[in-house]
């Protein structure tokens, strides 16, 4: 579908230029280029479908987009990531920081080579030309806040996971929902500070047995992240806790599915990950190619128009995932 939509738009540029429009010029679409998307980690199921996102959008626009990455949630491997392409000399990048602060030196130095610079998760990064996401944060994350609410019966402690305390987007989800619990929800309280274990399984099941063992007043985990909730669950499932233990967040739909049959998982949130990939790269493209992405009629084809603010993109596109509908959502 976005292939069609990506050739209707080539069509429709190639009318206005022979038409002699004088606004300003739309993308050709005749460059070549190398667009390197460099996410988190390689290998889970979150990242890989973004790259599905990502070679679609490589087929329909013509350019070579791809991704790489550390094999772990590692700043330093990231930022030699980062540092090879700007000395391979690669058209744009796009990237998913593990540490929005330690790659802001080297998305500089991309920049001073000409290198285009594109963010994902990560608003207001300090080095890229704009940011691309899938969901306004504030809402996305009021919107979590308020169900884990209801679920907890409005009181209790609970506990937030993120992937990591230098993760960006997931620290700035897990402020919004402690300021929105804080406004509407005097009797829920964090039990301890924030937990970076969101992209490990494994690591949010041992976390979520010691909370449990240490806090007899927990009530609930909200994970950001798409492993933490996965862990959390584990956790709830061994210690008996399904009925009573609300566990919520980014999830995966395939991998939370049986979670939240069973109802070791309350409620998912995400937003494909594909579009993620196919926004970042076609945004891209489309200020390689001369276009600006600021007027008032540039949209990503399949997937709509942005809000900008301060150089975010924003497409306002959550799922709520559900046991009723994790199997229909295709990833």
């Amino acid at each position: 579908m976005k292939k069609i939509f990506a050739l209707l738009l080539c069509v429709a540029m190639l009318t206005a230029v022979f038409a002699g429009c004088d606004s300003e010029p739309a993308p050709s679409g005749d460059g070549e280029y190398e667009i390197a998307v460099v996410v988190k980690i390689v290998g889970i199921p979150f990242f890989n479908v973004l790259e599905e996102g990502v070679k679609e959008a490589a087929a329909d626009l013509g350019v070579n987009a791809y991704v790489t990455g550390p094999t772990d949630a590692d700043p330093a491997q990231q930022v030699k990531i980062i540092e090879d392409l700007i000395n391979t000399g690669v058209d744009a990048i796009v990237v998913v920081p593990n540490d929005a602060t330690a790659v802001e030196a080297v998305l500089d130095r991309a920049r001073e080579k000409g290198i285009l610079v594109i963010a994902n998760e990560s608003p207001n990064q300090a080095g890229a030309d704009y940011d691309v996401e899938m969901i306004e944060n504030k809402k996305f994350a009021e919107e979590i806040a308020e169900d884990f609410a209801q679920r907890m019966g409005g009181e209790g402690g609970y506990a937030l996971f993120v992937g990591g305390l230098s993760v960006p987007l997931h620290n700035t989800w897990a402020d919004y929902v402690n300021e929105y619990l804080a406004a509407n929800y005097p009797g829920m309280y964090e039990v301890t500070d924030r937990i970076p274990c969101g992209e490990d399984s494994a690591d949010a099941r041992t976390k979520t047995l010691e909370l449990i063992a240490t806090y007899s007043d927990i009530k609930g985990v909200c994970g950001f992240g798409s492993q933490g909730p996965l862990g959390a669950a584990e956790a709830v499932k061994e210690k008996g806790l399904v009925d009573t233990f609300v566990v919520v967040g980014n999830i995966v739909p395939s991998e939370g599915a049986a979670y939240l049959a069973e109802g070791a998982i309350d409620q998912g949130y995400l937003w494909d990950p594909s579009d993620s990939g196919y926004a970042a790269v076609y945004t891209a493209w489309y200020i390689l190619n001369g276009g600006n992405v600021t007027d008032a009629d540039f949209e990503v084809p399949g997937i709509g128009a942005p809000d900008i603010v301060e150089g975010v993109l924003s497409y306002h596109k959550p799922l709520v995932i559900t046991a009723e509908n994790a199997n229909e959502l295709g990833f």
